[in-house]
């Protein structure tokens, strides 16, 4: 029986990889995973079977993957980012029966895009994903009025894409009903790897056109500010 581990590969830079997740890579002797996430591993898996889908492709991987370590192949299959977080371990663990699994922490993207404009979740944040294929728009809805009404930071992944242009218009107007249009908004497009680009806007002055589904949305609580360029959100240290 092989092993079957579940890695995070961080937003795509291979900079942004852990060492540990580099290890199982070299390690596994069969690799599955969506195609556009196994390009950005392809100077580490020459040699080794690969086994990739498309989008919409996650439960058929895991299978795969559950298979191939079912006869006895060190496997790996991949997630950007980590793969607890909108990733490939809660399948996978749902799936397996009689196989050792191991999941491997990865960097998200908000960690990274944060990083890429200054400190802005310092303090209580959450993750929403806005993409409702998985997940009814009314409970979208409500987590976002809890969390803006709650002032955490609130990063938003999957903004917009050509079939749900509208999601992010209508994400921002029910923030906007909790917080001011000053309030500090980061747009981190492909944080971590190549395309990256970003822009320091506030809430009511965000380009909707800048945001596509590779874009991290950042907004700040009542207490972030931008200093020098950088969106800051205090913890409350005295200074």
């Amino acid at each position: 029986m092989g092993k079957l581990y579940v890695v995070g590969i961080g937003p795509g830079g291979k900079e942004h990889m852990t060492l540990k997740a580099l290890e199982k890579i070299k390690k596994c002797e069969v690799i599955v995973g969506y195609t556009f996430y196994i390009e950005l591993i392809k100077d580490f898996i020459e040699g080794k079977r690969v086994i990739k889908t498309g989008m919409m492709g996650e439960i058929e991987r895991c299978k795969m993957a559950v298979e191939e370590a079912g006869k006895g192949f060190d496997t790996c299959i991949i997630s950007t980012g980590d793969a607890g977080l909108y990733g490939m371990a809660g399948p996978v663990l749902e799936l397996a029966q009689d196989i050792e699994v191991e999941i491997i922490p990865g960097v998200t993207s908000s960690f990274c895009a944060a990083a890429e404009v200054g400190a802005p979740i310092m303090h209580d944040f959450c993750t929403i994903s806005l993409s409702d294929l998985l997940t009814p728009w009314r409970v979208i809805e409500k987590r976002l009025h809890m969390a803006a009404s709650g002032d955490f930071v609130i990063a938003l992944y999957n903004p917009k894409s050509k079939g749900r242009a509208e999601h992010i218009y209508k994400a921002i107007e029910i923030i906007k009903k909790y917080m001011p249009p000053t309030t500090p908004v980061a747009l981190v497009k492909n944080a971590g790897r190549a395309g990256n680009h970003k822009r320091i806007v506030t809430l009511g002055t965000i380009d909707f056109d800048f945001i596509d589904m590779m874009t991290v949305v950042l907004i700040g609580n009542s207490n972030t500010y931008i200093k020098d360029g950088k969106v800051i959100t205090p913890r409350g240290y005295s200074l």
